[in-house]
């Protein structure tokens, strides 16, 4: 079976806009060679998502989630080609889904471009300060440091980054994934845009003497 590496997957996806792990599957099913690996997405109909993902997707829903009891709610919008296609099963469902997700996940970002330079060298920083200070990596060399770090950044963004993180109902496939899996089937190019997330009393401090008046309620309670 051949060794199929990230670089490869990562290159056919490009390529095709197939997802992630139906490209590792066809990569390995066809012994590492990427011609052959096109070949197998295209038969399953995975290979057509990235002739699309340039055309305009103007239309689409903005679709809301509100969770454990409208303590967590957020609005997200997603757009595709087309009214009609706005409008059927398929695609709305997508859109909870995603909405779901939000909720559940907490991303701070919707792709990767929108991360700011400034975070990513706070991240970058923190993950060789990190990865220093590991004895198991006093002696190894630079390269070996720098492919530590880029591994923390990917987990950065599978963290905080929506397209990168793994669906919560799927975690086998990531949300980019699942929209790619989307594009393939309903066969017109699907977009994220943009979303929010509210937090009931996320960012407003207590009142210090509503915080002390707690404090003296719990003590009373248990003496």
């Amino acid at each position: 079976m051949a060794d199929v590496t990230a670089s490869a997957v990562k290159s056919l996806r490009e390529k095709t806009g197939a997802g992630m792990m139906e490209c590792r599957n066809a990569l390995t099913e066809s012994g590492g060679n990427e011609d052959q690996a096109i070949e197998v997405l295209r038969k399953r109909g995975l290979a057509q998502a990235g002739k699309k993902a340039g055309r305009i997707a103007a239309e689409g829903l903005v679709g809301s989630y509100i969770h454990m009891g409208g303590k967590v709610g957020v609005l997200v919008e997603v757009n595709c080609e087309t009214d009609f296609v706005a409008r059927g099963e398929d695609f709305q469902q997508l859109v909870k889904d995603i909405a779901m997700h939000i909720a559940a996940a907490e991303p701070r970002f919707t792709r990767r471009e929108e991360v700011a330079q400034d975070v990513l060298d706070k991240e970058r920083e923190i993950a060789r300060a990190q990865a220093a200070n590991e004895p198991k990596n006093a002696n190894k060399p630079e390269q070996v440091i720098e492919k530590i770090v880029e591994g923390r950044l990917n987990k950065f963004y599978e963290e905080t980054v929506l397209l990168d993180q793994p669906f919560v109902k799927d975690p086998s496939k990531t949300i980019q994934d699942l929209v790619t899996e989307k594009i393939a089937t309903i066969k017109e190019n699907i977009t994220i845009r943009r979303f929010t997330r509210f937090k009931m009393g996320e960012g407003i401090e207590k009142r210090a003497d509503d915080f002390t008046s707690e404090v003296a309620s719990l003590a009373g309670g248990n003496s």
